[in-house]
């Protein structure tokens, strides 16, 4: 077979040959994948792949939900991660459905990057066979709603494939619009399956596929009494970290050390009175179309700290702030974050007194209050009926008023010994190593240690042999060493093996966890090439990236290797799972 190609002569530009090149290469490809293809749905039965990109385990819960509704119809359905499937694989995919969040500002969640490098690239296959749908996951709060989706389903388009189903874009309340586009998706492919498929298997045997869920989720949250609220921060620290410990006892929800707590808080009373205040009404005013009273929505239903994108619209059309409608007409990202810069809601409003609304046109303005979820700090298997969470109390001045983070003062100020609704998240690509005895390398400053007294825990508890090393910091060692009496007898026990420390501000040299893993970057290199798992927790948009820059640097001058070979070396610990993240 004489594979297609362009010559040298050819009157195009460079980048049309690239693009022709990775066509003809795909069209080669579909060729000789082709007669397994086009009799793949002469079988009895159709093969749908269902893909997922997540950061915090929802779109692998969903496709695992959605192969299951589709085995029950007799559909074959496998599942897989993004950062398990090779781009060349999709010439033999004849039916896809593609799951996938949106991780930080418009980016591809963590397991989905290398897939979608593959795939943007200019010798992409061609997928003229592919029928796909995409449900995109996101939050209107942020910026690149949806992004990572939206960028798959037009990828695909580019690429041939055929839509099957429309893309449907989720907010943080997916479920309804989750269902939706399952319905739509199984819909199209029934028209799809051959005379001859096989019909939905018994009851019983859909009931077996389907995996297993807990039944304690965000609509019905486990009330968990919270039995300990204890300062870890020392005095004169800049920050506010506490240790919480909630009771599961009275058949409380499962989790396993990796998986996140979510929180399901109320407003503070304080700021829904001054939420009264500026609209001039009393706390038990009707609202049209809802059930509770206006004080109630305000205080446990309502998003009335973080200005939602509606808001800040609405409050542009309302004024003869230039500078503010500039923002909004052009969609300025960096102009409006420095603007909403210590800012909530009500000082929004307070700033613009031209903009007034009424009771029902301002709660429409207000998105529904959010679940907060927090990084488990604690092993299941060292505390069987409890949780623990390490978290940062958000408190600041602004514009002459006290402001607080909606979960975070929740917990340390309003819970007090009552219980708090809370549902765990499953995230199954944040794990201690299946291996007990490879290197498990942990960096996790500030509350980012959170996951990795967990996973300490985890080792302990099965007996793990494996070398354990934790690079740790904050601002100073005397206020902000936080568990530093537990950290010391783990490192007597032996349990952990090594501590790296990194304060700040302790030295006229700011030394942050990154510069710890360059000094001791011969012995970093050795436990990766050991088998090392290399875990990494905190903030996503500054320590993430500076920890993620310091280890290309470490591999590459450990091993000798160029900047593009120590990217294939990261991105290979990346596809055999050993360098993952919880970030954010």
């Amino acid at each position: 077979m004489t594979i297609p190609f362009l010559p040298d002569d050819s009157p195009f530009s460079e980048d049309q040959k690239s693009w022709l090149a990775g066509f003809y290469a795909g069209l080669h490809t579909q060729m000789l994948a082709g007669k397994k293809s086009s009799t793949s749905e002469s079988q009895s039965t159709i093969t749908a792949h269902i893909l997922f990109g997540t950061q915090t385990g929802n779109s692998e819960g969903l496709a695992e939900d959605f192969a299951a509704t589709l085995k029950a119809e007799g559909v074959n359905a496998v599942v897989a991660s993004l950062d398990d499937v090779e781009v060349s694989a999709l010439v033999e995919m004849n039916y896809v459905f593609l799951i996938t969040s949106t991780y930080g500002e418009g980016e591809m969640p963590d397991n989905a990057q290398l897939f979608w490098d593959a795939l943007k690239a200019a010798d992409a296959p061609r997928l003229e066979h592919m029928h796909f749908s995409v449900l995109a996951l996101g939050d209107t709060a942020y910026d690149g709603y949806c992004e990572a989706g939206k960028q798959f389903d037009l990828r695909f388009e580019q690429l041939g494939a055929k839509r099957l189903a429309a893309r449907v874009d989720c907010d943080v309340d997916f479920e309804e619009s989750a269902d939706g586009w399952m319905a739509s998706a199984r819909e199209e492919l029934a028209k799809h399956k051959p005379e001859d498929a096989g019909g939905p298997i018994p009851h019983s045997a859909a009931a077996a596929a389907k995996p297993a869920k807990s039944k304690w989720t965000r609509k019905n949250p486990f009330e968990a009494p919270v039995t300990v609220n204890h300062l870890l921060s020392g005095e004169g620290s800049a920050k506010e970290i506490r240790h919480y410990e909630f009771d599961l006892s009275n058949d409380g929800p499962n989790y396993v050390a990796g998986d996140a707590l979510n929180i399901i808080p109320t407003n503070d009373p304080a700021l829904v009175s001054e939420w009264l205040d500026y609209l001039g009404v009393s706390g038990d005013t009707a609202v049209s179309g809802k059930d509770k009273s206006l004080e109630e929505l305000l205080f446990s239903q309502l998003e009335i700290s973080t200005p939602s994108s509606e808001f800040i619209k609405a409050i542009a059309a309302r004024t003869d702030d230039e500078h503010l409608q500039h923002i909004v007409d052009f969609n300025d990202k960096e102009a409006m974050e420095a603007y909403l810069w210590s800012k909530d809601a009500l000082d929004i409003a307070r700033l613009h007194p031209k903009a007034r609304f009424s009771v029902d046109e301002l709660i429409k303005l207000f998105k529904p209050l959010q679940h907060r979820a927090y990084s488990i700090s604690s092993s299941s298997k060292m505390f069987a009926d409890s949780v623990h969470l390490t978290i940062a109390s958000v408190r600041y001045e602004s514009h002459g008023r006290k402001h607080g983070g909606v979960a975070s003062c929740f917990l340390a100020d309003r819970v007090g010994n009552e219980k708090s609704k809370v549902f765990v998240s499953p995230n199954k690509s944040f794990r201690v190593p299946e291996n007990n005895d490879v290197p498990m390398i942990m960096v996790g400053p500030g509350t980012g240690i959170a996951p990795f007294r967990a996973f300490l825990q985890e080792r302990q508890a099965i007996g793990a042999k494996g070398y354990n090393w934790l690079f740790f910091g904050d601002q100073h060692e005397k206020t902000d060493f936080i568990y530093k009496d537990e950290l010391t007898k783990m490192q007597s026990d032996g349990i952990l093996n090594r501590l790296d420390l990194a304060f700040s501000r302790d030295q006229a040299e700011k030394i942050y966890v990154q510069t710890r893993m360059q000094e001791h970057a011969k012995d970093l290199y050795a436990a990766l090439e050991e088998g090392g798992h290399f875990y990494v927790c905190g903030d996503a948009s500054r320590m993430a990236k500076d920890v993620d820059r310091a280890l290309h640097k470490v591999i590459s001058e450990q091993a000798g290797l160029s900047s593009d070979g120590a990217m294939d070396y990261v991105n290979l610990m990346k596809k055999e799972k050993r360098y993952v993240r919880d970030v954010y």
